[in-house]
């Protein structure tokens, strides 16, 4: 499969469980806190994608960064840098 194909597909199927969340109407997969109340959703394809989200009152939700495994320190301290950003503006919960 060509490059651009698996993108598309990675793609598709982290929006699908992210859809899944919507549908539950709570988190559900492989997810778990990486720190100062950022959490991470592992995907177990291709390059190990995963996503790093804030998550609020009731079941909002934040998507604040994506990446992959190779990625992962330097995603997960955006995402820290990104949460801090927005509790530091009073936008966030």
């Amino acid at each position: 499969m060509d490059p651009k194909a698996q993108g598309r597909q990675a793609r598709a199927r982290i929006n699908l469980a992210v859809r899944r969340c919507q549908v539950e109407g709570r988190l559900v997969g492989d997810i778990g806190p990486v720190g100062n109340q950022v959490n991470g959703m592992r995907f177990h394809f291709g390059p190990g994608y995963r996503i790093y989200y804030l998550h609020g009152a009731e079941t909002v939700v934040l998507l604040l960064i994506g990446g992959a495994k190779s990625t992962q320190s330097a995603d997960i301290n955006k995402a820290k840098e990104l949460a801090a950003h927005f509790r530091q503006e009073n936008s966030w919960p």
